[in-house]
């Protein structure tokens, strides 16, 4: 989910549990021609789940009803007894998993399909330009630089050898204006946490500042410094992983100074929780503070920096609607907004003037969701989603339409934008059986040219993608991608995968996924469901699936799998349900209330108590999503689905594999550990297995190695295939 508004980029919707899009390998050779029959049977591997200590004192009263909360306990993740909790959870996990007799083939085919090179697209400061690059296996991209496109490359900075694991992320946070410094930043173990450095890029130097508890931030670049967002040290250091995170602030920091000098340029000491992210106009004109109380909503404010002006003025009033900065035209402001175009807009706003009825609308609002806004060479480039796949446009500084940019097909491009001066730009698309492509664009034709293409064996003509429509609890049109081989039977036999995540305004898009090779090799069907809650089809779109709408969320993936099943691709006995972060949600509230309609389910880093998720981390920055038990209303709401307080003690739920990282501080692990506990408490005689697989020295999701990634997916397809009775079929 997301947690804060980008910093010096266009308003644009990510979602932090993304489908894996590191590259792919060879299909069909290795692929099984036998049809999966009903006569594969394996015989079923014994389960005894770790005894889970119980405190039946523990339980909070919420507006007179109380709830019992006997797991409080393993809330404290840091604490010896958790600790030894989770290593007895693990041991059984992996020992189940030890006996799947295919599990090291499908982690060999794995790597196999992951070895070979992967590019970002470039981008240029002052002369040079920086991509990433992996050789296929290494645990982190390498990032690069050369001096203008035709140099050679060299390695500007190697998060490899920052740790022995490879669990050290590293990402740029942008170049001084005069080209000769870089702000990166440092995560470690997946933490959100982050520490920003400071590169001479000509030398390779690095400098000795080093700014620290820096968390959701840029580097907004002004003259000899960058105002940048972060928190006071946590009193306690050791509970930085699960104490809320109050009070963000934005403080200036000026190159060769140490932290402790670095000026405070805005705080709110009034409200603890909110989020304040600067950011600076390509010119360095504007300094633009984005103030936002959760995960949806906007407030700005403004400064002009060339006329020395001492207070900022609110330019943006919040929260009840979204907007961005996308950069300046002289005095005016382009503004990307939805307050009165619920798809978006994009205006010009007069910082001195700022009131509605003075903006000047130079792209209005379509009936298609406007997704991004940005500029490069002169130029305004906008991309939107026609039915989830992306059309993308250049614009003229009126906003009139110079050209569509031709794409190669139905998928997702991104990337669009530069600098003013920029005569070329670098775009990346890609979509289900079309894996990553860097294209080069050519601002005065409008023309677009292959730049970088994946060097893998690969036949998306064996593949074929298709959109289906149906029709969700309450008569909403929901739509659905499946992903399979041509020629498909349509028996009711084929393992499926259904992936759904439906919040936070999030556009779950195509895209290439390595790792679900394994599935689509072996005769499977990806479903990829676009729920409410989404960002799809904007803000209306959202608004169906949240807050007191959120079980429309559970009825449109309820009416997915009912789907997949009516129309023969597959049959509950070979369906599996996955989905990450508020995808874990789904997957926990869905499996209570319909455990009938699948064989397997993949709750990742999900949000599971719905009652407390806001005590912890950046949790209270997802009231706005889905309500707060503070609350009656919400209470009552929350109560009803929170998938820890619903298991259902008296049906056969599928075989679930829960899994988590000890380093989340979005989604702190205690979630998935309550769940589970939980789970296996209540569901102790269930014939499928209940586990948790708990990751180490890893985080939510973003900078996990490959060799993990590898290592989970192995272990998530393992135990897929077994359970549904699947052999996989490798030579």
């Amino acid at each position: 989910m997301r947690h804060t508004k980008p910093i010096n980029k266009p308003m644009k919707k990510v979602f932090q549990f993304m489908l894996l899009t590191l590259g792919i390998g060879a299909l069909g050779a290795c692929s099984s021609e036998k049809k999966q029959d009903e006569a594969t049977v394996f015989p079923p591997i014994a389960v005894t789940y770790p005894a889970t200590e119980k405190d039946t004192t523990v339980s909070d009263d919420y507006h007179g009803t109380m709830v019992a909360d006997p797991y409080r306990w393993l809330e404290f993740d840091t604490a010896a007894n958790v600790e030894a909790w989770v290593a007895a959870e693990n041991k059984v996990t992996f020992g189940y998993l030890e006996q799947i007799p295919f599990r090291n083939k499908i982690k060999d085919r794995l790597n196999d399909i992951f070895n070979y090179p992967k590019y970002s697209s470039p981008f240029r400061e002052g002369e040079y330009y920086f991509f990433s690059k992996n050789d296929g296996l290494q645990n982190q991209s390498v990032i690069y630089y050369q001096k203008g496109l035709d140099g050679e490359p060299k390695v500007f900075l190697d998060p490899n050898k920052m740790s022995d694991d490879g669990t050290a992320a590293v990402s740029l946070l942008g170049a001084s204006k005069d080209g000769k410094y870089m702000a990166y930043a440092i995560n470690q173990s997946g933490s959100d946490w982050q520490q920003i450095n400071i590169m001479e890029i000509a030398t390779l130097k690095k400098l000795d500042d080093e700014l620290k508890w820096v968390k959701f931030s840029g580097a907004a670049w002004k003259g000899d410094g960058f105002y940048y967002s972060r928190y006071d040290e946590p009193a306690e250091k050791g509970k930085q992983f699960s104490t809320k995170n109050e009070y963000h602030k934005v403080f200036f920091h000026k190159i060769g100074t140490a932290q402790m000098q670095d000026q405070l340029i805005y705080e709110n000491k009034n409200y603890a929780l909110r989020y304040y992210g600067a950011q600076t106009t390509e010119d360095e004109r504007f300094l633009i503070i984005n103030v936002s109380e959760g995960t949806d909503g906007t407030e700005l404010y403004c400064k002009d920096l060339s006329k020395n002006q001492k207070d900022f003025s609110m330019i943006f009033k919040g929260f009840d609607d979204n907007a961005s900065i996308i950069n300046n035209i002289g005095d005016q402001l382009i503004l990307q907004t939805d307050l009165g175009a619920p798809n978006q807009k994009v205006v010009l706003l007069d910082p001195k003037n700022p009131a509605k009825e003075n903006w000047k609308e130079i792209i209005a609002e379509k009936p298609e969701l406007l997704g991004s806004v940005s500029t490069g060479g002169n130029k305004i480039y906008t991309t939107y989603l026609k039915d989830v796949t992306t059309r993308a446009y250049q614009h003229d500084l009126t906003g009139k339409v110079e050209h569509e940019i031709e794409l190669p097909t139905l998928g997702t491009a991104g990337g669009f934008g530069g600098r003013i001066d920029d005569k070329v730009l670098f775009y990346t698309f890609t979509s289900f059986t079309y894996p990553a492509t860097i294209y080069k664009y050519d601002i005065a034709t409008g023309k677009s040219d292959i730049f970088r293409k994946s060097e893998v064996k690969f036949t998306p003509e064996d593949y074929e993608t298709k959109q289906v429509f149906f029709t969700s609890k309450d008569g909403a049109k929901i739509p659905m991608f499946l992903v399979h081989k041509k020629g498909l039977t349509l028996d009711g036999n084929n393992p499926t995968l259904l992936y759904g995540y439906g919040g936070f305004n999030i556009n779950i898009t195509p895209s290439f996924s390595t790792s679900r090779l394994i599935l689509l090799e072996n005769g499977g069907v990806l479903a990829i469901v676009n729920l409410r809650g989404g960002g799809e089809y904007g803000e209306k779109w959202h608004e169906e699936g949240r807050l007191f709408k959120k079980q429309n969320v559970f009825d449109d993936c309820i009416g997915a799998a009912e789907y997949l099943i009516k129309e023969k691709y597959t049959s509950p006995a070979r369906l599996a349900l996955q989905g990450g972060s508020n995808g874990g949600l789904l997957v926990g509230a869905v499996v209570n209330q319909r455990p009938d309609l699948f064989k397997v389910a993949f709750p990742a880093v999900g949000v599971m108590d719905m009652l407390r998720f806001h005590k912890f981390t950046v949790g209270w920055g997802w009231v706005v999503e889905y309500g707060s038990s503070d609350s009656l209303d919400h209470f009552n709401n929350l109560y009803k689905f929170s998938p820890v307080h619903n298991v259902n003690t008296s049906v056969e739920y599928p075989a679930v594999m829960v899994t988590t990282a000890d380093h989340d501080d979005r989604v702190v692990p205690a979630h998935s550990f309550k769940y589970i506990a939980t789970l296996q408490e209540k569901r102790k005689d269930n014939k499928n297995p209940l586990l948790i697989r708990v990751d180490v020295k890893a985080g939510h999701g973003a900078g996990k190695p490959i060799s993990k990634t590898i290592e989970e997916q192995a272990d998530i397809w393992s135990f897929m295939f077994y359970n549904m009775n699947v052999q996989p079929s490798y030579k």
